[in-house]
């Protein structure tokens, strides 16, 4: 009979998002996954498969739990404007929050471009996600008379996608929780301008 495994699966693939966000995927070393997600190499490869599953599995899980938390944050508010916001400055203290250092999707963006079809497909999907809930975040803050009427959604949405995207690599640089925020804030005046965008 079987010994059954001795760890939390979610917990080990949690480490291992820790592992892939500070250094990426070519850069984890086996070992350095195994340590941190503290399971021997053949509990590893019976319950995710090789490294590459490994990282496919925590790559989804990541981006999926992000996506819907910063999803979360345009949607429990009042103020569409606010949850945009809300959603921003969350991530300028994320670092502090969480303890973690660096972001998967930014990781694998720089590290894979296009060239890998699973990874990028995975991206897309969640990227998708978001850009829809921001644009539906800023129709209602057009209804509510917080942002011009001639604003084009869909380059708002995009705007604040790569504004997010930029804040990411800023922090993997090592940029402070203030220069984040400030960030954040010179975002939301590009959208409450006279012009809008």
């Amino acid at each position: 009979m079987a010994r059954p495994k001795e760890f939390d699966r979610d917990e080990a693939l949690q480490k291992a998002i820790g592992v892939f966000c500070e250094k990426g995927y070519a850069a984890a070393s086996t070992d350095e996954l195994m340590r941190a997600m503290k399971i021997s190499r053949q509990s590893m490869y019976d319950t995710y498969g090789d490294k590459r599953q490994l990282y496919l599995e925590a790559f989804s899980r990541y981006i999926a739990d992000s996506v819907s938390e910063q999803i979360g944050y345009l949607e429990q508010t009042s103020s569409p404007l606010a949850g945009i916001e809300k959603m921003l400055l969350a991530f300028a203290i994320r670092a502090e929050r969480e303890g973690v250092v660096g972001c998967m999707g930014i990781n694998a963006i720089c590290e894979f471009g296009r060239s890998d079809a699973e990874v990028s497909s995975l991206g897309d999907l969640e990227n998708d996600r978001l850009n829809a809930a921001l644009r539906k975040a800023l129709r209602r803050a057009k209804v509510e008379k917080e942002i011009s009427q001639t604003m084009k959604e869909e380059a708002a949405a995009r705007f604040l996608s790569a504004t997010l995207a930029g804040m990411k690599v800023a922090a993997k640089a090592g940029a402070e929780r203030q220069a984040l925020e400030s960030i954040a804030h010179f975002a939301l005046r590009g959208l409450t301008g006279p012009q809008g965008i």
